[in-house]
């Protein structure tokens, strides 16, 4: 499976004179940062993910959803680095950063993060990357303290000279980061003259199945797109011992889909159709921090032999992001009054926010029959053989147990 997803916050500049104080500064005055720093970097991302998805589906409630938060994350992390003021602290409640931690402790934990992702990496048996790109205007005037900080992150472009220059750079940047997948992220008329910073995020993830699914098996089969509506689709099939387990609280059945490494996984949450209330919004409004920690906590599962039936498909989504994070109260992030003074002097505001996704899923694992509509889902009379069809729409999260964080999420509600 191939998972892969950049994201940008492009930023347009507003005149001011205004001076402010300098950015942050890590170990100042001799102060060592927290001992579990980097756990406190990704402290509040489940709750930040669950949110970000219970957005998105009601703002696309008919389509198939696919997405980052991790890649979304990591974005707005680096714009609350560059933000001051309010601005700064609308972010710091969304990303659910701690009230005690200081900001040089969150510095050094995304540093110390970014160096533990690099050198995992090297031995792992599948591939994640996570790269974040500043791309600053060479006519705006950028602290000292980001260039000494952001050494590998931040680049100058002509933006008011060369904008369509820039933007196809910066696609190229994207499409060679994401080994080819996702190209195009900027389409024209994105980078222009006014644009002083553009910010990106790009993330890749590659993972073979502990269980491969055997290819012989896969067929043309049904998928209940609703209980009255149904699709031919192309099943995979693979029987062996799994974690899964029914969340009375959720109203879905758990299944989870390890890759080979042991660190990362695909959980599925499988809800049945229902005659008074969607299924899948009913289970997203129940999915809160609480519930999620027990379908992701292996203890919680049981280890037994099922069968799995999962749809074989490709798709990739492209999400305005505004709307979206507005609604998750990023307060004026979006507006002219926005503070970003811990990045330059010079008065900014971010323009938009766009977010593209692309998934495979296949017999080997990620590049990224009829059945009865209204299944139950308790338990079978056979509780040592458990069917796991994924023939209605499902909710599906890619997470690793290894930081603890969602890397990727969405809902494929239909071929």
């Amino acid at each position: 499976m191939n998972l892969l997803l950049p994201i940008v916050l492009a930023i347009a500049p507003l005149v001011s004179a205004q001076q402010h104080a300098a950015c942050f500064a890590p170990y100042q005055n001799g102060v060592q940062p927290a001992p579990d720093t980097r756990e406190g970097l990704y402290g509040g991302q489940q709750e930040f993910s669950l949110a970000l998805l219970n957005a998105i589906n009601k703002i696309m409630p008919k389509e198939n959803l696919f997405f980052s938060p991790y890649s979304t994350y990591h974005a707005l992390l680096i714009a609350y680095f560059m933000a001051g003021g309010q601005t700064e602290a609308y972010l710091r409640k969304v990303l659910r950063l701690s009230e005690t931690r200081r900001k040089s402790d969150i510095y050094t934990a995304y540093k110390l993060d970014k160096y533990m992702t690099k050198f995992i990496a090297n031995s792992a048996p599948y591939e994640f990357t996570s790269a974040n790109k500043i791309y600053v205007s060479n006519e705006t005037e950028v602290r000292e303290c980001v260039k000494n900080d952001f050494p590998e992150e931040l680049e100058s472009f002509p933006f008011k000279v060369d904008p369509e220059g820039s933007r196809l750079a910066i696609n190229n940047w994207v499409e060679n980061t994401t080994h080819h997948m996702i190209t195009d992220l900027l389409p024209p008329g994105t980078i222009d003259p006014t644009t002083s910073l553009v910010l990106v995020n790009a993330a890749y993830f590659k993972g073979i199945w502990e269980n491969k699914f055997n290819p012989n098996l896969t067929k043309p089969e049904i998928f209940y797109v609703s209980p009255t509506k149904q699709i031919m689709v192309d099943m995979m099939h693979v029987e062996g011992t799994f974690r899964h387990d029914i969340s009375e609280a959720l109203g879905a059945h758990i299944l989870e889909l390890p890759y080979q490494g042991d660190n990362i996984s695909m959980f599925i949450l499988l809800p049945p159709f229902s005659n008074t209330e969607d299924s899948i919004d009913a289970t997203l409004k129940n999915l809160n921090l609480e519930n999620f920690k027990k379908v992701v906590d292996r203890d919680q599962l049981i280890s037994r032999t099922v069968q799995v039936a999962l749809p074989k498909f490709s798709l990739e989504t492209t999400i305005e992001l505004v709307p979206v994070l507005e609604s998750l109260g990023v307060g004026n992030l979006f507006k002219e009054n926005a503070n970003f003074h811990s990045l330059t002097s010079e008065k900014v505001s971010v323009g938009e926010g766009i977010h593209k996704a692309k998934i495979e899923i296949n017999e080997h694992g990620a590049h990224a029959a009829a059945a009865t509509a209204f299944l139950t889902w308790r338990m079978s009379d056979d509780e040592d053989l458990i069917q796991f069809r994924c023939d209605k729409p499902f909710i599906y999260m890619i997470y690793n147990g290894k930081s603890h964080t969602v890397l990727f999420t969405g809902v494929f509600k239909r071929p």
